[in-house]
């Protein structure tokens, strides 16, 4: 038996950040950790593929603008807990820190290693305890949370912080057992399903162009004929269709995914407008006038592409420059100006980048993020049901709702 002020299940971004910010106001806190040897933040180490986007160097309003749902329960938060205050904290602890496009905040190293080593260092110069095991359940006494249970033992504590993650990347410690902590506790839980995930396609021709990555395109999605997200930026083609930080983002606009009800749409040129775009057929026509279509697009699209461009637009591959019709040509420069690819569904949780869903935040106060149902009892980060956008928003969440749960535990 081991009597702590602060127990916290759960080493990742928001539960280091708790423990920290209340270590420093002189709470004795344990961090319980189920991955191996008690690791903390393995998770935080392939974030940003293994960069770590820290934060998005923005003020407050542009945040509640890029979280979906439930925006308005993290204005509390963000109010104690700024991007500026994240980025001073990680500065203070000798990460140097470098804001790149759309604002996103990395390590100057470029390293994920660097901040998961920093609130490593710090917790254990604060004297943090690390408690390696399996919280299965909590300690309950009076009608208020005083504990964990862990691997059979239990641990006694004046208050309890679940900060376990939700059910992306499992091999990082995000299993969802928190839900099930939180649901036998009384709390209702939204149905956890895939945010920031990559889509399946329809279209067989994605598999051909498996690993071409597009850049400087822009990505549309529509339901029906109403456009949910547009976006400029980078994507990849799949065996399963599309994966990459504009599909990522896309995904999240998708409320319930039904095989063929979305559609993408694929900008390549968006620096042309259609006129431009005809002209731009027509030098290229002229200079290989007597090639065929296949063999004359070569400086238009990359080459792994021309096939499936081809293949979707109907048009026939063989056929020489000289001989397509004006209506042709103009109707191929309209479709890659709206190259379109059919959503069949979302790849598993497990490739998700986060998880959407988690504890309803109807039952958790927003300025100190304690259950409303279990005095004694914390959320922090994405076992609640907030999540964000690509660009940093969702760490920026896990720091500022573990930093309310860390000044309040």
């Amino acid at each position: 038996m081991s009597t702590l002020d602060c127990l916290i299940a759960g080493g990742g971004a928001a539960g280091c950040y708790a423990a920290i910010t209340a270590a420093r106001r002189g709470r004795r806190v344990g961090i319980v950790e189920h991955n191996p040897k008690g690791e903390l933040g393995k998770k935080l180490r392939i974030t940003g593929k293994g960069r770590c986007n820290v934060t998005n160097n923005c003020d407050r309003d542009t945040l509640l603008a890029n979280i979906p749902r439930n925006g308005r329960f993290l204005y509390s938060a963000f109010s104690a807990c700024s991007p500026a205050d994240v980025m001073g904290f990680f500065e203070a602890l000798g990460v140097r820190l470098k804001t790149e496009r759309g604002n996103r905040v990395f390590p100057v190293s470029d390293s994920a290693g660097e901040i998961v080593s920093a609130l490593r260092q710090e917790c254990r110069r604060l004297g943090v305890q690390v408690i390696p095991g399996q919280v299965t359940d909590l300690l309950l006494e009076d009608g208020c949370c005083r504990g964990l249970l862990v691997d059979g033992t239990a641990y006694e504590a004046e208050s309890v912080l679940l900060a376990t993650g939700g059910m992306s990347y499992p091999a990082t410690g995000s299993t969802g057992d928190g839900y099930d902590i939180a649901r036998r506790a009384g709390h209702t839980i939204v149905p956890p399903e895939p945010s920031l995930v990559p889509l399946v396609i329809r279209e067989k021709q994605c598999r051909d162009m498996m690993g071409l990555s597009l850049r400087n395109v822009t990505l549309s999605l529509y339901d029906g004929g109403k456009c949910l997200f547009q976006e400029l930026g980078e994507m990849l083609f799949t065996h399963f269709g599309v994966s990459g930080p504009l599909v990522l983002s896309a995904s999240c606009h998708i409320p319930q995914i039904e095989p063929d009800r979305y559609t993408l749409s694929i900008d390549l040129k968006p620096g042309l407008t259609p006129e431009q775009m005809d002209l731009r057929l027509q030098r290229d026509f002229q200079l290989f006038q007597n090639r065929t279509l296949f063999n004359a697009l070569s400086k238009l699209l990359p080459k792994g592409m021309i096939p499936a461009a081809i293949q979707l637009s109907g048009m026939d591959g063989n056929i020489r420059v000289n001989q397509i019709t004006k209506a042709q040509r103009l109707a191929f420069g309209a479709f890659l100006k709206a190259f379109p690819l059919t959503v069949q569904g979302f790849r598993s949780i497990s490739e998700a980048i986060i998880t959407r869903g988690g504890v309803s935040v109807k039952e958790v106060s927003p300025k100190t993020m304690e259950s409303k149902l279990l005095p004694g009892l914390f959320f922090a980060g994405e076992l609640l049901d907030v999540d964000a956008y690509t660009g940093g928003f969702n760490l920026q969440i896990a720091f500022a709702t573990g930093y309310a749960a860390g000044c309040s535990i």
